[in-house]
């Protein structure tokens, strides 16, 4: 297997590449698990942020990264979009989803009890991976639908082309490969 390397707010990672399709492979980056790397991550993105009221990001990869965030900031609430409706949401909004990581159309939920708290509020997204934008897009639905401010969009990695875009605060950049692990 490749491996691509890559250092993150001061941590040294090696990234297995995977593949997606047969003319496209991806760093995989997994932060579920990896203490160090999120509570280094989320310090440095805190560094950069813009204020804000809550932190929202879509379950489940950003979890992590936003508990950490809201920890070390000193938050008690951050609002999470969640791949399913649960029992206990007071009522939801809902959105159509398609990442480059899931291989079907998903829908992203927000609980209506959280909307209400976003109305006229300053919403700062965070996830940990930004690629196509797709799941950015559908996040930034969900925060408008409820009445919240977006006042930034930050990330651990902005993958391939989200590197280029203007509206987006990232640590590093991350590159997409061909099958032989060679940069695209």
């Amino acid at each position: 297997m490749n491996y691509y390397p890559i250092n993150i707010a001061g941590v040294d990672r090696k990234l297995p590449i995977c593949r997606v399709n047969d003319d496209l492979y991806i760093g995989a980056f997994v932060i579920f698990g990896d203490a160090e790397l999120t509570v280094a991550a989320a310090k440095a993105l805190l560094d950069r942020a813009p204020e804000y009221d809550y932190i929202i990001t879509a379950e489940a990869k950003g979890i992590p990264l936003v508990h950490e965030m809201a920890r070390q900031a000193g938050d008690e609430k951050y609002m999470l979009a969640r791949k399913n409706p649960k029992l206990y949401m007071t009522g939801v909004f809902e959105v159509d989803v398609t990442s480059i990581t899931t291989a079907k159309e998903q829908k992203l939920y927000l609980d209506i009890e959280d909307a209400n708290m976003m109305r006229g509020k300053r919403i700062l997204i965070v996830d940990d991976v930004i690629s196509t934008g797709e799941s950015l897009k559908a996040i930034e639905t969900l925060v408008e639908k409820a009445g919240g401010n977006i006042c930034g969009r930050m990330c651990i990695l902005a993958e391939g082309e989200a590197a280029d875009r203007e509206d987006i605060i990232y640590l590093e950049k991350l590159p997409l490969f061909n099958a032989d692990g060679s940069i695209k």
